[in-house]
């Protein structure tokens, strides 16, 4: 069970939901289904831990997606290394400033609350 600050940080307790759907092999969803049960997931909350660590930056999730597109050839090199060298950047001007993950997530819902209609 999450608490309601994660549920909140994951995006779940706003009224208006989106589903994901994409669709994928039978053979790939029963290895996806049988790793889930060894590790005691849903897939909701597998691709919900997923999407808050790419939203996130989540060092190894961009490390892991930085792979991917190069070994799929997604973006040319020089934009790879920008992206990573971006997020790196915003990662340092945070922890100079003394800001945690937290901190952003009460930047924005106060901006929401000023601003509603953005």
């Amino acid at each position: 069970m999450l608490s309601k600050p994660m549920k909140k940080r994951m995006g779940m307790d706003e009224e208006k939901k989106k589903k994901i759907v994409f669709d994928d092999t039978d053979v790939r969803h029963a290895q996806l289904k049988i790793r889930l049960q060894h590790d005691s997931l849903t897939q909701a909350g597998f691709f919900r831990a997923l999407i808050t660590g790419y939203l996130d930056n989540d060092g190894d999730i961009v490390n892991y997606l930085a792979n991917y597109k190069e070994e799929h050839g997604i973006q040319n090199k020089k934009k790879r290394a920008r992206v990573v060298e971006e997020i790196e950047q915003g990662t340092d001007l945070l922890e100079k400033f003394g800001i945690k993950n937290d901190e952003v997530e009460g930047i924005f819902d106060m901006i929401a609350e000023e601003f509603p209609d953005l």
